[in-house]
């Protein structure tokens, strides 16, 4: 095709250039729709990082002093070239990622969403002045900028999770190093880039990739960085935030779930089917919020079952620009081997396929979406987290063995419950344990609210009027007049 879109090769950014790793290694950067090597990836070793580091010092001094309208104009000028450069940014993804065009462009969107938001965030910071116990004492509380941030983000969603975390940074007055996904380097690149052509000064933001552990370990205990934000998997989440407790850093975690759905019977059994089915395949079923484990009000189950297999087994995989596809693939290989470990493993345990179940062509990291029913409670798909295209449907017909399933992982991050009650929804609400529970549509990951988890999912939050938080500190000043 003559105009078939080109990947850019991504390299590092250290104080405010582009540049190779010092020893010039490099990762190859791979299209899952045909697992083709489509460009490389800068790989940032110890020398990269204290550049990096040193570049973040400097641009924190500088920073920290520019005035909240200033630092919201660089966000809101952020805005604006994301939604300006949207195709270019979403296309870039989808070679790298696998994505449909669509999801990537309404991605783009969303960051461009969350950078309006934070610099509203940022005219917002305010101390205030507690009165004295005498008439010649002041007392000031103080909010300020923790200081550098070590930021790590994944490849499910390569431009929304890392504009949480620079934005909610520089709105608060921090530099940041980010370390970025090697698999979806690209546009997590273009999402930088948005921020320095707005005016972000060089040392503000940093951006390295290279191999996850050998940077967690440097940057984590490093005396340079004062806080660590973390979107990833719950094992890991756990060991840097142990690593990061050690030295006393502060932390945000955001990581892993395995979302309970709990269907009641007033609710619509096929219009709630069909609306699950488009969310759970989206991204190829890759996401932390991903819905997984189906508990369908026995009276409702086999219409609720028939609607959603139908409506799976209708999906067509195929590459994310092709305008007839409506899944994509997973984003590597690793994910479909996953997948077709835990599908063995459930027909082992006597759950029932109705569709899917196995790769799709022998080209890409193409899954197909896969429907199980009466999976028993000790199949690995309903303990660990799939991050792929496999639901699971199962029955229930007494409330309190539903939020006992509900409840028995030790994740915490979302729910989704469909009931034309509210007495029913005020229930769910009190007796399930999610820090996000979104009734009757999907209403999660909204620049304007906040998006966290609890238990094993994590702490601390992003997005919302709680997102600037993480990366400001409290001091308390009080003086007595002589």
């Amino acid at each position: 095709m003559a105009n078939a879109p080109t990947y850019r090769s991504v390299m590092l950014f250290i104080d405010g250039a582009w540049s190779l790793a010092a020893d010039g290694r490099t990762l190859p950067v791979i299209n899952p729709a045909n697992e083709e090597q489509i460009g490389t990836v800068a790989h940032a070793g110890i020398a990269d990082l204290d550049r990096a580091l040193a570049a973040a010092e400097r641009g924190f001094a500088l920073w920290r002093k520019t005035p909240a309208m200033a630092r919201a104009k660089v966000l809101n000028g952020a805005a604006r070239l994301l939604r300006e450069r949207n195709e270019d940014i979403a296309t870039q993804m989808v070679l790298e990622q696998g994505k449909m065009i669509g999801e990537a462009r309404g991605e783009v969107e969303r960051a461009a969403e969350a950078c309006d938001w934070m610099a509203g965030e940022t005219m917002r910071i305010a101390g205030r002045i507690i009165e004295g116990r005498a008439a010649n004492i002041t007392n000031h509380v103080l909010r300020e900028p923790v200081g550098i941030v070590a930021a790590f983000t994944p490849w499910n969603f390569p431009v929304n999770q890392i504009v949480r975390k620079v934005a909610g940074a520089l709105a608060a007055g921090c530099a940041l190093v980010v370390k970025g996904p090697e698999e979806a380097p690209g546009s997590c690149a273009e999402l930088v880039r948005a921020f320095v052509d707005a005016g972000a000064p060089a040392g503000v933001v940093n951006l390295v990739y290279g191999t996850p552990a050998e940077i967690s370990e440097y940057l984590v205990p490093h005396p340079l960085v004062r806080k660590i934000s973390f979107t990833g998997s719950t094992v890991v989440g756990k060991h840097l935030a142990s690593l990061a407790g050690q030295h006393m850093k502060l932390t945000t975690m955001e990581l892993g779930g395995h979302a309970p759905v709990l269907v009641f019977a007033d609710a619509d059994p096929v219009a709630t089917a069909r609306a699950l089915v488009g969310n759970k395949f989206r991204n190829a079923g890759q996401s932390c919020v991903n819905p997984t484990r189906f508990l369908v009000e026995d009276s409702i189950f086999d219409a609720f079952t028939a609607a959603f297999v139908a409506a799976a087994s209708a999906l067509k995989p195929g590459g994310g620009l092709d305008p007839d596809t409506t899944t994509g693939p997973l984003a590597n290989i690793r994910r479909v081997e996953a997948m077709e470990r835990l599908t063995a493993d459930a027909l082992a345990k006597g759950a029932k396929l109705h569709c899917g179940g196995q790769r799709v062509g022998n080209k890409g990291f193409f899954f197909a979406p896969t429907v199980f029913t009466d999976v028993p409670v000790d199949a690995a798909l309903m303990n660990e987290e799939p991050f792929g295209p496999i639901a699971m449907i199962n029955r229930w017909s007494d409330r309190d063995a539903l939020y006992a399933e509900a409840n028995r992982l030790p994740y915490g991050l979302s729910a989704y419950a469909f009931t034309a009650s509210n007495a029913t929804a005020n229930e769910v609400t009190q007796r399930v344990e999610s820090a996000m529970i979104s009734f009757n549509h999907f209403g999660l990951g909204h620049p304007e609210t906040p998006f966290g988890g609890m238990k094993d999912s994590g702490y601390g939050f992003e997005g919302g009027s709680e997102a600037i938080e993480p990366y400001l500190q409290t001091r308390f000043i009080t003086k007595m007049d002589l």
